[in-house]
């Protein structure tokens, strides 16, 4: 018998731009600069939904909340994120564990991870041991490394 243990995996990518605010795991972070997005263009929050929805086969944020959808502009992520945990929560799966990495020049974030474990967890309603946030540069190179953007990575862990 196939246990009910699913994997999931989130990739994002948001352009920076000066004068907008910056969010990143549901914490806004001081920065001149803030990701460009349809949304509140929080890539650690999105690619997080990305990874639980895949692991639970239901496509991707986008499928769910259009950017072509008036209801989602400048929609606070935390909101979208709860939507997910209610949609994977009608496939009776739970999540097992999070573990994601945002890539950016600066301005180091490292500071805010323990809020955004905290403020995650509390949208998730999941223990903040479950979620595993890291941070890292790209040592200058691309776009990344330009400072031209905030790129993140997550993988899911999801169970029946």
């Amino acid at each position: 018998m196939k246990p009910n243990i699913r994997i999931g995996y989130g990739y994002d990518v948001h352009a920076l731009a000066k004068g907008i605010d910056f969010w990143l795991g549901g914490v806004k972070v001081p920065h001149g600069y803030g990701a460009v997005g349809h949304s509140d263009a929080d890539v650690l929050i999105h690619v997080i939904c990305d990874a639980l929805l895949g692991a639970a086969n239901m496509r991707d944020i986008g499928f769910h909340f259009s950017d072509k959808d008036p209801q989602y502009k400048g929609i606070d992520s935390k909101i979208l994120l709860k939507k997910v945990m209610n949609l994977i929560g009608e496939k009776s799966y739970k999540v097992g564990n999070i573990d994601a990495v945002i890539c950016l020049q600066e301005p180091k974030v490292n500071p805010y991870i323990p809020k955004m474990k905290k403020t995650l967890s509390e949208v998730m309603s999941i223990n903040e041991e479950d979620i595993s946030i890291k941070a890292t540069t790209t040592e200058n190179l691309g776009f990344v490394g330009k400072k031209e953007g905030v790129a993140a990575h997550a993988v899911a862990l999801i169970y029946k």
